[in-house]
């Protein structure tokens, strides 16, 4: 009686849901020492407590030997708990033994469709699993776990049931596109490079707009500082200069001056004129006849 399938359980693809679980890892369960101690009088309740005390997920071990995990999936079948319970089991983030035992049961019992929409959100649970093997124990992840239940056909030493492909069901139309984290990580990517470009042309516009008006009023300022500085220039050398202030021209002055004026320029002797010789240009400076000194000594 403890080993039989609660009444008016529901058969899956057609037959016994205990029977899903090959016949010899099976009658491995049913004379293991946890399936006889733990295992008895189980309800879709109690069987919360025990799920969270498991170290490890796996099949078979050692010589065929049976692991909590597979005795704990083996009752579930049994027990057939509703499709609620089961989605409480895989919210409870907190334990994640317990929503890896349910992710099995889910891949074993439900429609294909179902699979992919339920088991697929758990790809992003990338936290570390302990794993059974033959002869020890290896380290996986719940997505790595979670993509062979999806791909694989055989999972923890059991032969799943056959998985619809999902472009198949995509072309009947029972489930949409899948949505690719890797395609929003790029989408996001992109869009946060696309702002940052943008924000860099306008801030080297805006950096370009403020240097083309700063040159340009300084290039004002001198023009102005230049216009300023010539009209004040042609003020002064307009202006006429006041009464008891000496001005000096820089233009070469014609009157002559009171003093002894040497002239620069070539003359002619006076000796030479007056005896009828030929004019004799001195290139000397001469003195100017009429400063002369006309007194005999």
């Amino acid at each position: 009686m403890a080993n039989t399938t609660v009444r008016g359980a529901i058969s899956i693809h057609g037959k016994n849901p205990q029977h899903l679980v090959e016949t010899v890892i099976r009658n491995r369960v049913y004379e293991s020492q946890y399936w006889k101690e733990h295992c008895f009088a189980l309800t879709a309740e109690t069987l919360i407590d025990k799920a969270i005390e498991l170290k490890a997920i796996g099949g078979v071990y050692g010589n065929q030997k049976p692991t909590e995990f597979m005795c704990l999936l083996l009752k579930l079948l049994q027990i057939q708990p509703e499709k609620e319970i089961l989605l409480e089991y895989l919210q409870a983030d907190e334990f994640k033994y317990l929503r890896a035992l349910a992710a099995m049961y889910i891949r074993m019992t439900f429609r294909a469709a179902e699979v992919y929409e339920i088991l697929e959100p758990l790809l992003k649970d990338y936290r570390k699993l302990r794993k059974r093997e033959q002869s020890s124990y290896t380290l996986t992840y719940m997505d790595e776990f979670v993509d062979e239940l999806l791909r694989e056909e055989r999972v923890c030493d059991i032969i799943l049931p056959r998985l619809t492909k999902r472009e198949v069901l995509e072309d009947i139309g029972e489930i949409g596109p899948r949505q690719s984290r890797l395609l929003d990580a790029m989408e996001g990517d992109e869009e946060k490079s696309d702002r940052g470009r943008s924000r860099s042309r306008s801030r080297s516009r805006s950096g370009s707009g403020s240097r083309r008006s700063s040159v340009s009023s300084d290039r004002a300022k001198d023009v102005s500082k230049s216009r300023s500085a010539s009209s004040r220039s042609r003020s002064r050398s307009r202006s006429p200069s006041q009464p008891g202030s000496r001005f000096v021209s820089r233009s070469p002055s014609r009157s002559p001056s009171p003093d002894g004026y040497r002239s620069r320029s070539r003359s002619i002797s006076p000796d030479r004129v007056g005896n009828g010789g030929s004019p004799y240009r001195s290139r000397s400076r001469s003195i100017s006849p009429d400063r002369m000194d006309t007194n005999p000594s």
